[in-house]
Formats: structure tokens, sequence, C-alpha cells
């Protein structure tokens, strides 16, 4: 674990966020009904942080492994920036991002929860993960959240960088006092 004031520079670098789904932005639990169709349940608090991110001007993005109807919902949902699914390789969709979007390791934070999470874990400037996360991917992460996957870890996480950089009053007030 990286001390504190190290922890806070290397967030006040990040221009952009990309998380798993699964364990993640869900607590992990993978429900289907009787014809096969998956049903995931996502944390209201989690999306506020994304949608502060997206509005503060962050790049925001979802890797995973799986190809969900509901995954692409939540993504259209918060306005984020770059979905990528059905990613087996997810270094590869990293690259990709970075490409597309010009940006440098050490400018993405990324939260994974799982064995899959951590090559690219070991790239990325931030690398988090939720409290519930495996203990081999804690091995690699800057930032524990307190919280579980599905249960707040990703606000968690978009406040924290929020503060870092000096927005968070900024993203927080113009909620806050609309209208």
């Amino acid at each position: 674990m990286h001390n504190d004031l190290d922890l806070k520079y290397k967030a006040s670098r990040i221009k952009a966020l990309a998380f798993d789904v699964d364990g993640v932005m869900t607590d992990g639990s993978l429900t289907f009904d009787e014809n096969g169709a998956e049903y995931k349940t996502f944390n209201a608090k989690d999306g506020q942080g994304i949608i502060m991110m997206n509005r503060s001007g962050f790049v925001t993005a979802i890797i995973t492994a799986r190809e969900n109807g509901t995954v692409r919902h939540r993504f259209k949902n918060l306005g984020m920036t770059k979905l990528y699914e059905g990613c087996k390789n997810k270094i590869a969709a990293l690259r990709d991002f970075m490409e597309e979007f010009n940006l440098k390791p050490e400018e993405i934070a990324y939260m994974g929860d799982d064995l899959p999470d951590i090559c690219v874990l070991k790239t990325v400037g931030l690398p988090c993960c939720p409290n519930d996360a495996v203990d081999e991917v804690k091995e690699y992460t800057a930032f524990v959240s307190s919280k579980n996957g599905g249960r707040g870890a990703v606000r968690e996480l978009c406040d924290f960088i929020l503060k870092a950089s000096g927005k968070y009053e900024d993203a927080t007030s113009a909620i806050i006092n609309r209208k």
C-alpha cells in the first residue's frame, strides 16, 4: 500500500477511469431467469459518482469480459465514454482505450476485483479494487475501497479522485444547487 500523499498525487494525475462490471459495479451476483436472460443490480450512488466524473471532464469506460444488454443500458444511462465488452484480453482493450483517447498509463485509474483484471491493474497509474476483491488483486492495487463491489466502491473512488484533483466542490455543488 502506498502512503497517502503518494496516493493523492497519483489520483491528482488521473484523466480517465475504467471499471470492470461484475464484482465492481455490481456485487458480483449473476442472476438468470428460466430463459437465460441475465439481470444485474447496480448501485445508484456509484452511478452518481460516474456522472460527476463525466461532468468534470474525465473519460469513463467499462472493460468487461461479459456481453450483456443490462451493462449496455447502464453504460448509456450514465453517459459513459467507451464500452469494451466481450473482452477476453482486457489489456488489449486498455491499449485501444489509451490510443483512442491519447492517454498515458499514469493518467488512468482502473477498478477490478478478480484475476482477469490484474493485467490492467499492473499497467495503469492508479490501480484500484473494492474491499471484497480477491487477495491476488489487492497485491497489485494502490487504492482499496472500504466498500464492497456494487456497494459504493466506485463512488468512493470517484470522490477520492475528484477531491485529489480539486474538482469535488464544483462537481457536488452543481448537483446540490440545482434550481
